[in-house]
């Protein structure tokens, strides 16, 4: 029996609500879905509600997924598990798992067997001691290589607090605990779950946001799935969230003052020129200030009107697309 997002989506109002739904993306892990399970069950094995695990296979090309349905009839496991179409990505596998989620609150975490399951228990109570929407893990002694992994995790975490005004330690860990009507009113899309304090802090305050120390450990199995050239990305990742956190209401702010800046030099170098023209008789056919003063000119334009272009876009597509960034195919549980 094949089984939808939309109609698990209309059987929720059904079901009474879990507490908790662990939620995690998995690409190509064979060697390590079967030790990772036997893991969260056992940290999981005194917590005291309701809660499912959801594995979210990317497309793996490998026996992943053979792997991880051996366990959906275990008996001290509520097991689902979404099995994308193909490689869509680990923020569209997260938005997947977020959306098919029926808990009150929930967990992320990766499943490579780093991020260790036994926070998961503190870090709910921690997250409801301080009444937060989001807890963020921080992996204070991190076990990656210093040159590829942490130098530019700590560069690009630097970055984007001063950018977002969402200060953490840690915006890369996986390791996560929200509030499910707060994190399924953001969209993940492209590569943007390392951003998601930025995301949630536009929908929440962000004091109610906050982070806690967690356990790291070295990969064990597999290789990872990200390098250097991750940190290229994540710049171009940071620049959209910067204009769609300051800009995304009103994108022709954005592309109007860079025209009407561009504008204004235009103006100032023509004037410039027109003086020296008209008023002091020089001849200003052959000087590049002209070619630069007019170049100037139509790309103000070109910012302006694109801007007016944006706004335009800005009041239909993102008010009306509702459409999820992702496939399912199917979805193994007990009861199919």
């Amino acid at each position: 029996m094949q089984t939808t997002v939309e109609s698990i989506r209309d059987a929720n109002d059904q079901v009474q609500p879990l507490e908790l739904s662990l939620v995690v993306p998995v690409f190509n892990e064979e060697e390590s879905i079967g030790p990772l399970v036997e893991r969260i069950a056992a940290a999981m094995v005194d917590y005291p509600h309701r809660w499912e695990l959801i594995l979210v296979d990317d497309g793996s090309t490998d026996a992943t997924l053979v792997n991880a349905r051996k366990f959906v009839n275990r008996e001290e496991l509520t097991l689902r598990i979404v099995e994308l179409q193909r490689n869509f990505g680990q923020t569209a596998a997260m938005q997947a798992g977020i959306d098919t989620a029926r808990g009150r609150l929930i967990a992320t975490m990766d499943g490579d067997l780093q991020n260790d399951p036994k926070d998961i228990p503190s870090m709910v109570s921690e997250l409801e001691r301080r009444e937060l929407d989001l807890l963020v893990g921080w992996r204070k002694n991190r076990q990656d290589g210093l040159l590829l992994r942490k130098i530019p995790s700590w560069c690009a975490n630097y970055l984007i607090g001063r950018i977002t005004g969402v200060k953490l330690h840690d915006y890369g860990c996986s390791l996560k605990i929200y509030r499910a009507s707060i994190i399924k009113q953001v969209k993940l899309m492209g590569e943007m779950h390392r951003f998601i304090p930025a995301w949630v802090a536009g929908v929440v305050p962000s004091s109610r946001i906050g982070e806690m120390a967690v356990t790291h450990h070295a990969r064990q199995h597999g290789t990872s799935k990200y390098g250097i050239s991750r940190t290229f990305r994540v710049i171009l990742d940071l620049l959209s969230v910067m204009f769609f956190m300051r800009y995304k209401a009103r994108p022709g702010h954005f592309f109007g003052s860079l025209g009407l800046g561009l504008g204004g030099l235009a103006a100032l170098i023509l004037l410039y020129l027109g003086f020296d023209k008209f008023i002091m008789g020089n001849d200003i056919g052959t000087r590049p200030m002209l070619m630069v003063g007019v170049v100037l000119l139509l790309s103000s334009v070109q910012m302006i009107t694109t801007g007016i272009l944006a706004e335009m876009i800005a009041r239909t597509y993102y008010r009306d697309d509702a459409s999820p960034n992702y496939i399912v195919r199917q979805i193994f549980s007990r009861e199919s």
